[in-house]
């Protein structure tokens, strides 16, 4: 983590959770003694978004953040929400491009272009994902994958203060298998070198670029110390105790 880019940790509850649960959780974080300077984004179920914007509006440096919008302001549109009914909620943040929404659901790049549009029109935050499955990895494609998301995103992208960019390899969510602290650094350096070249060496400089694939409590610190990891998305740690020690990994 570089000392310019406030780290960044977020938490992404996917299809999981109910009233009861979550408000446990957010309990938990309101009473907890979270590092001031970590910035703390929330991603519940979209039924939960206002609750738990409600429940932790209070707490400095955490907000919320949708899991998925759709890039149409409104319309026929079964099952889907808008950015607009997102902000009215208490979101934020919209995650877009996650592997589940590429590789379950068939978003495309295109599609997410779109969407990214949409949320930065809308004024919400971006959090952009990229990442590799295990053959693009054992291959040497990792970075030719990331590139062409990346791109994707960079030509709809108007702000990039409003960006974070989330490297997830997919053969590291929910699977327990964690990259190396190196293996991380050294494609969230690619990364970082890929913005300088084509966007510019100030947004390379300034956009935090978080680590995604089954971080937790006894793995997060060795990643946290990694010049270009400015972060974590996290999973299924998110919806236990241990995210607090997630949070303030990086607390002296």
């Amino acid at each position: 983590m570089s000392g310019g880019r406030q780290f960044f940790v977020g938490g992404n509850f996917k299809m999981n959770g109910n009233t009861e649960s979550l408000s446990v959780i957010a309990d938990r974080l309101h009473t907890s003694d979270l590092d001031g300077t970590v910035e703390v984004v929330l991603a519940p179920p979209a039924p939960y978004l206002a609750l738990l914007n409600s429940k932790l509006a209070a707490k400095e440096n955490v907000n919320v953040s949708a899991q998925n919008v759709h890039e149409a302001e409104k319309g026929a549109f079964t099952g889907e929400i808008s950015c607009s009914m997102a902000l009215d909620c208490g979101a934020r943040y919209a995650i877009l491009g996650h592997s589940e929404r590429r590789h379950v659901f068939g978003e495309s790049n295109q599609q997410i272009g779109k969407k990214t549009k949409s949320v930065l029109a809308a004024g919400l935050v971006v959090i952009a994902c990229i990442g590799e499955k295990a053959e693009d990895r054992k291959s040497g494609n990792t970075m030719n994958v990331c590139v062409e998301q990346l791109t994707a995103f960079k030509e709809n992208i108007s702000d990039w203060s409003r960006v974070v960019i989330a490297y997830e390899p997919v053969w590291a969510i929910g699977t327990g298998e964690v990259a190396t602290p190196e293996i991380a650094q050294e494609t969230h350096s690619q990364i970082r070198s890929w913005l300088s070249e084509n966007v510019g060496s100030d947004v390379a400089a300034s956009t935090r670029i978080i680590y995604g694939g089954s971080v937790n409590g006894k793995n997060c610190k060795d990643l946290s110390v990694q010049p270009d990891i400015d972060g974590f998305l996290v999973g299924g740690a998110s919806l236990k105790p241990e995210f607090v020690d997630i949070i303030n990994c990086t607390r002296k």
